[in-house]
This record gives structure tokens, C-alpha cells and sequence, in this order.
């Protein structure tokens, strides 16, 4: 449940925010929750559009970046280069994501032509010269090794001090939001250019998560508790919904027998379960359940029938469960169908995050602090219920117990080797 919060905001002016790639919004509810006004929404998606039409009147460009001028981009939004207070965005993020090296041990990051929308956005930074430039984007961007993303904007960016006058630092940082006290593991990396050279500090971790994978370590054990799935959407389960809810899909029967907070791995010779699968053959998010009393897993953007995180009552997240878990305003509605929604909500940034980050950028680089608790925090829930009880595994899924092979390692897997032999014989036969 968001929290109606106390928070002032001392409003010595209208702070200006320009968006590109908006999405559904998540960056923007944030932002403006801490004071700032959007002038200037650019979204190509149809479903994303409607969706922002539906809940705010941002003046709005509904094309491909590539196709748009910064000329435009500043005329459509009243200001002037070196104007704008913010420009954020999260360039397409796909070439960078992780799960391209869990299926084939590496990825195309910038070879994958979608990886231009990095040129285009910090093209918006060289043209608009705003204040504060924010980038968000998966964490694989800043994997070592791999981070020829990150070393292009920083090439880019002094190319723009250079040939600009200006003095932008950068200051980047891989967070998982449950750090934060958003009800969700989702690890996310944010880029912070500040353009008279001052060091942007992060606003510190705020909230412990006691229990989590090892793709997500712990930090040090400080803070108020991890805000839970139930205390976003526990006073959700009764409410009615238009949607179907139903799990589908050849394993649909076998998730009541999966305990809360856990995946397949439970049904593997590590883990309580029938021996069913091999250890780590499948991905993270294989018939993974949300638990009541911890952080939700990772929302996601297009799952296939058996991709969580699930509801801990076997059943799908309902649109507004995954608003609540993303930690949209409450007055906020999606648009588009039911894979639509769910793209929109998986691609988005948690807006309770994004709401510390204004209040950390107007205390630190305007010196005009917001006074208060954060207006979308969640607030704790006392009257967290016992886990559901499971169930056994039907009988259609006994003749998978036997022993399985584990995973062999990244990069090692089928796809893998069968995407290594096509490379192989493609240089073979000169292709």
C-alpha cells in the first residue's frame, strides 16, 4: 500500500524533466512525486502512448528518436538548450541483458544495431545541455569485461565537454531496489551526469533484504527491513478483477507444489522436492512464486507461460499487483492487452526509486532539499499470513523423478555450443 505521505516540497521553481524512451512512465511518477514536471514525453510504442495520454497531459512525441530532431525536442517542450533541468531516459536495453549470456554465453551489445538508441540519447545530451542528465539501463551494461556501452558514453560525454565548454562527471551505480524500499528485487544500473562538474552521490541504502539468491548479494546489514510483497499488495487479494488470472501451459498443475519464494530448483536433487529437473537447467524465473513475507522477484517484461514471479495463490499478478510492486502512483492505469501490460510494467523503472533520485538531485545540484518522507514509500503491514500450503506434485509429473544433469556453466550450455558451431562454420565457408 503506498504511503500518504507528509513530504513538502519547497517549490523555489518549477524543475523541468525531459523524457525520452518514457515507457509507461515509471522514471517520470517518480520524478514528479519529487518535484519535477515533465515537458516533454518521447515514446514510440502505441500501447506506451496510450498509456501516458490515460494518466497524464505531458506534452508527448510519439516517434522513433532517430527520426526526431533536438530542435523538435526542445520546441515541444518551451525550453532552450541548457534549460533543462533533467533529461532522463533508458535506451532499448535488450543488448546488454543478462539473459542473452545465460542462452548463448554472450551477446552482441554494441553490435546489436539496437544498441544506436546509447548514440541518439547522449545526441539529446550534446544538443539540450541539461543540468542533470539521468541513464538507466539493465545491469549488464556494467558487467567487467563487457561494458563497451559504458565506455562509449564516457567518450561521448567528453567529447561534449570538449566541444561544449561544460564540465559533466559522471557517477554510475548498479541498484537493486529492494535496497530502497521498493517491494522488489530488480537490479537496475543508473548513469548521473552533472554538468558543472559536481560528484552526484547516490541517496544512501535505506532498507535490508535478509534472504537473498546469489544473484543478488547482500549489503551490509543496516536499515529498516525489505519492504515485503505483502505490504504492496496483500490488501489486493480480495479485490475483484476483470482479468484471467489462470496459470496455463503444459506445467501449470505443477506450481501449487512449489513453495512461496521459490522455482524449479525445488524440484531438483539440492532442494525439498521431487528430483524433476536438472540443478540450474532452466531459467531463474521457470515456476517462480512471490513470498509473502520478502521483496517480490523481478517483474517481467515478456514471460512465457511458465515465467514468474506467480501470485503465492498459483495464478498470475494482476495489472494492478504489478502497478503496486513497481510502485506506480495509485491513480495510474495501463492501457493495451494483457501482454501489453505486462511489457509496459517489466520494462519499467519503480517510481519509488526514481522519486529518491529527484530528491537526491534537487538537494545536491539545485541545493533545494525536500522535506519529508518520500510520497510513494510503502508502508509496512503488521498481519503477514502463513505461507500456503503446498500441495503434492501430480501424478503426470512423477515420471520426470529421476536423476538430471546439472547446467555445465555459462556459455556451456545447448544453445550455446549450437551458436558456437554456426559461428564456426560460418568463418569455415567464409561467410
Amino acid at each position: 500500500m503506498i504511503r500518504k505521505s507528509n513530504s513538502r516540497l519547497t517549490n523555489r521553481r518549477n524543475y523541468s524533466l525531459v523524457s525520452l524512451f518514457t515507457g509507461a512512465g515509471g522514471l517520470d511518477y517518480g520524478f514528479e512525486a519529487a518535484g519535477f514536471s515533465t515537458c516533454l514525453a518521447l515514446e514510440m510504442d502505441r500501447d506506451c502512448r496510450e498509456t501516458l495520454r490515460k494518466n497524464r497531459l505531458w506534452p508527448l512525441i510519439s516517434e522513433d528518436i532517430h527520426q526526431v530532431s533536438s530542435e523538435r525536442i526542445l520546441h515541444t517542450s518551451g525550453l532552450r538548450k541548457g534549460e533543462v533541468d533533467v533529461l532522463a531516459g533508458g535506451p532499448p536495453c535488450q543488448p546488454f541483458s543478462k539473459s542473452s549470456y545465460w542462452a548463448t554465453g554472450d551477446a552482441r551489445r554494441l553490435g546489436d544495431p539496437r544498441a544506436n538508441t546509447l548514440c541518439a540519447y547522449m545526441r539529446c545530451v550534446r544538443d539540450l545541455l541539461p543540468r542533470v542528465f539521468v541513464l538507466e539501463n539493465v545491469h549488464g551494461i556494467s558487467y567487467t569485461g563487457k561494458e563497451e556501452g559504458l565506455l562509449l558514453i564516457a567518450r561521448l560525454t567528453e567529447g561534449i565537454n570538449r566541444s561544449e565548454k561544460v564540465q559533466y562527471s559522471l557517477t554510475s551505480k548498479v541498484v537493486n531496489m529492494a535496497h530502497y524500499g521498493v517491494p522488489q528485487i530488480r537490479q537496475r544500473f543508473f548513469l548521473v551526469g552533472c554538468r558543472d562538474g559536481h560528484r552526484f552521490a547516490f541517496p544512501p541504502e535505506t532498507h535490508v533484504v535478509a534472504s537473498e539468491t546469489d544473484q543478488f548479494p547482500m549489503v551490509a546489514p543496516i536499515g529498516h527491513p525489505a519492504t515485503t510483497a505483502w505490504d504492496a499488495i496483500g490488501h489486493l487479494e480480495r479485490e475483484k478483477t476483470d482479468e484471467d488470472l489462470r496459470v496455463k501451459g503444459k506445467w501449470a498443475d505443477l506450481l501449487p507444489s512449489i513453495p512461496e519464494g521459490e522455482n524449479y530448483l525445488w524440484h531438483t536433487n539440492r532442494k525439498g522436492g521431487e528430483p524433476l529437473f536438472g540443478w540450474r537447467t532452466r531459467y531463474w524465473s521457470f515456476l517462480l512464486k512471490l513470498a509473502k513475507n520478502r521483496p517480490a522477484w523481478t517483474i517481467q517484461a515478456q514471460p512465457g507461460p511458465a515465467i514468474g514471479p506467480f501470485h503465492w495463490k498459483n495464478r498470475l499478478l494482476s495489472s494492478r499487483e504489478m502497478c503496486r510492486l513497481q510502485t506506480f502512483p495509485e491513480d495510474v492505469t495501463l492501457s493495451g492487452a494483457r501482454s501489453a501490460i505486462q511489457r509496459q510494467l517489466g520494462n519499467a523503472v519503480p517510481s519509488l526509486f526514481a522519486e529518491l533520485l529527484g530528491r537526491a538531485i534537487r538537494s545536491q545540484v539545485f541545493g533545494d532539499p525536500v522535506v519529508g518522507a518520500p510520497r510513494l514509500l510503502v508502508r509496512h503491514q503488521s498481519d503477514t499470513p502463513p505461507p500456503e500450503p503446498l500441495r503434492p506434485v501430480p501424478p503426470e509429473f512423477l515420471s520426470l523423478v529421476g536423476e538430471h544433469a546439472e547446467h555445465p556453466g555459462t556459455g556451456k550450455g545447448v544453445r550455446a555450443r549450437s551458436r558456437i558451431r554456426t559461428r564456426d562454420c560460418g568463418l569455415f565457408f567464409g561467410r
